[in-house]
C-alpha cells in the first residue's frame, strides 16, 4: 500500500489519510494535524494494526573520500597486469605449489600444480591477471618466499 507522508509518523488503523494526486497531504487523528510536502513510501504490515513509516534515507559520502564502490570501480578500470612465475632450479615443486596457494587468494591445489608444471616445462607461467597494485603485491610476496616472479601489462583485458 502506497501512502504519502510528511515525516516519521506511526500509523494505526484509526488514522485517516486524505490526499489527491499532487495535493499536500493532511494526516489527522482527533486534534493532531500535520501539513507538508508529500513523500511516497510503502507501508509494511498493513492490515495488522498499522506500521511505522520512515523517510527514505539518502546515502552521503564525505567530500574527499571515495566510497567502496568508487574504489572497486577504479580498480577494475585500471589496466590489467600479469603476474608471471619463472622456473628456477632451487625450489622443490611441492614448495612452489604451497607458496602459490598461500600468496594468491582463491588459488586451488589443481591450479597451483598446473601453474608450477607450466613454469617448469616452459620456463614461464601466468599466475594471475589483476590490477597493477595487486600484481605488484603478489609479485613481492612470491619473491619474499624465494620464487622468481615478475609482472607485465596484460594486453586484451582480463
Amino acid at each position: 500500500m502506497d501512502s504519502a507522508m510528511y515525516s516519521r509518523i506511526a500509523l494505526s488503523p484509526n488514522h485517516v489519510i486524505n490526499s489527491k494526486s499532487g495535493d499536500k497531504v493532511l494526516l489527522y487523528k482527533g486534534q493532531y494535524m500535520a501539513r507538508g510536502v508529500p513523500r511516497t513510501v510503502s507501508a509494511a504490515g498493513a492490515g495488522k494494526g498499522g506500521g511505522l513509516l520512515e523517510r527514505p534515507t539518502v546515502e552521503t559520502t564525505t567530500p574527499g573520500r571515495e566510497s567502496e564502490f568508487d574504489l572497486r570501480k577504479s580498480r577494475k578500470m585500471s589496466p590489467p597486469y600479469r603476474v608471471m612465475l619463472h622456473n628456477d632450479n632451487f625450489n622443490k615443486r611441492e614448495y612452489v605449489v604451497q607458496v602459490l596457494m598461500k600468496v594468491i587468494p582463491g588459488m586451488t591445489l589443481d591450479n597451483a600444480v598446473n601453474i608450477m608444471q607450466e613454469a617448469h616445462h616452459n620456463g614461464l607461467a601466468v599466475v594471475i591477471i589483476c590490477a597493477q597494485a595487486d600484481a605488484e603485491e603478489h609479485c613481492t610476496q612470491l619473491r619474499g618466499n624465494g620464487l622468481l616472479s615478475s609482472i607485465e601489462p596484460a594486453s586484451g583485458g582480463c
